[in-house]
């Protein structure tokens, strides 16, 4: 085994055994992320010959200006000449090391290639992406998807090498978060690492490090997972956690909401409210839409919900379950916002309208999530309820499900379910609003009765 840190030798280990198929590396920045990339490449691309291995990162640019670097000074460091043990096509993006290939690969999700077609043909070896928090999962899985070549005649098993800063996406919800509840699937390993554990760098770069202040100190010193620095989104982190415990928020009428699923693995996933209490959530996979229809009449009867308190998904198959329940809210994302108060309101739609109102709410402490069976995934979700095009000055919007799907792996049902139930604070007196406006009314009281008393 090469010269490696402690936390290095680790993942290395997972990457030699029979096992792992998936290691992820990472957390804060020194850690010798993309030196124990370019070293593992460096020694199977040599000691496998004939072997093919994948180099990627989001943004090719940047795989040739940082990871490339990396592994040329790796090569230097260990006494491999560039002409003599391996050259570097730049115009193919190939390294030639003897007979074997180190493939260099953009992984952006480009619009105009969604689904990867560029690597449908592709075969290798075994692959190392660099900062994985910048790729989607979708573009992970399809790398995974591409390693088969050669592993019988080397008698090897398929291996992925992931390095990565703290990230709030599929990082964490595949790696991270299982890994430190006990839970991560057999076949990956995370291995957490922190400038310290690296002995080779230099302690000018820590004091850097140190210099950092707020998000940037904790995700790139501390290597903190859980703090979100992303100026998007909208709903904070400590505002999510409190769902749970908010039982102050007051009862009210009785509702439904239901996000129907489209297709694939989305999930139907019904809602029965209290107010802004959300008393029950349940999921189902592979519903038809009149099993839909029937399991929202059956909640209706059994909480007693009109059908003006119920709200359903209108867009795609959601359209047949509103057909099957007349005199529903029909939920139309796309659709206008609604006014309120008598003003036109500055939002792209009612989706982005009804999020930003679930945002305030809960950032305000005005909604409670009683179950907890799925609140690790509601929360994740909620965190990807984010602005979208932060620099225009146009009417506000948030990122599209299509996004929202690159960076989780999944459609955000939970968190649709909830931003639905806004639309009924929009379209009658808001809980929410009255709440505030009492408080208020009580301030100005107490403002006014303190004035009376000093003039006495």
């Amino acid at each position: 085994m090469p010269d490696l840190s402690s936390k290095q030798g680790q993942a290395w280990r997972f990457l030699s055994d029979d096992q792992h198929t998936e290691v992820l590396y990472g957390g804060a920045a020194g850690g010798g992320k993309s030196w124990l990339g370019s070293v593992w490449l460096l020694y199977m691309a040599g000691y496998y010959q004939g072997s093919r291995w994948l180099m990627g990162r989001a943004v090719a640019k940047t795989l040739k200006e940082t990871t490339l670097n990396s592994f040329f000074d790796v090569c230097a460091s260990h006494g491999f000449k560039a002409g003599e043990h391996f050259t570097y096509n730049a115009q193919t993006g190939q390294i030639q090391v003897g007979q074997s290939q180190i493939i260099l690969k953009d992984l952006f999700a480009y619009p105009s290639d969604p689904n990867f077609d560029d690597l449908g043909s592709l075969e290798i070896t075994g692959a190392f992406i660099d900062e994985a928090n910048q790729v989607t999962a979708k573009a992970k899985a399809i790398v995974g998807s591409r390693i088969r070549y050669k592993l019988d005649e080397f008698g090897l098993r398929p291996k992925m090498l992931l390095t990565c800063n703290p990230a709030r996406n599929w990082v964490f919800s595949e790696f991270y978060d299982p890994w430190r509840k006990g839970q991560l699937e057999p076949h990956r390993a995370f291995v957490p690492a922190l400038v310290t554990d690296n002995q080779h760098i230099s302690p000018h770069y820590i004091d850097n490090l140190k210099r950092l202040t707020g998000p940037d100190r904790e995700r790139l010193l501390l290597g903190n997972w859980d703090y979100d620095n992303d100026p998007a989104r909208l709903i904070d982190h400590e505002a999510v956690i409190d769902l749970w415990s908010n039982e102050h928020v007051p009862a009210g009428t009785k509702a439904i909401t239901a996000d129907v699923a489209r297709y694939g693995s989305d999930l139907t996933v019904l809602a029965v409210w209290e107010g802004l209490r959300c008393l029950h959530l349940e999921a189902h996979a592979s519903t038809s839409v009149p099993e839909t229809a029937g399991r929202i009449r059956d909640l209706a009867a059994l909480h007693r919900v009109g059908r003006s308190r119920i709200v359903v998904d209108d867009d795609g198959i959601g359209g047949g379950v509103v057909d099957l329940l007349p005199g529903c809210v029909a939920f139309k994302g796309g659709a206008r916002p609604i006014d309120r108060r008598g003003r036109n309101e500055n939002y792209f739609n009612l989706k982005s309208q009804c999020s930003y109102m679930l945002a305030e709410v809960i950032n305000n402490r005005g909604m409670h999530v009683v179950p907890e069976a799925d609140r690790d995934r509601i929360a994740e979700e909620l965190a990807w309820i984010k602005r979208d095009k932060v620099d225009s000055d146009g009417k506000l919007r948030i990122l599209g499900k299509d996004k929202v799907k690159e960076g989780i792996g999944r459609s955000p049902d939970y968190a649709d379910t909830l931003m639905m139930r806004m639309v009924l604070e929009l379209k009658g007196a808001s809980i929410f609003e009255r709440s505030i406006d009492q408080a208020d009314r009580r301030r100005q009281q107490e403002v006014r009765r303190n004035i009376y008393e000093q003039l006495q």
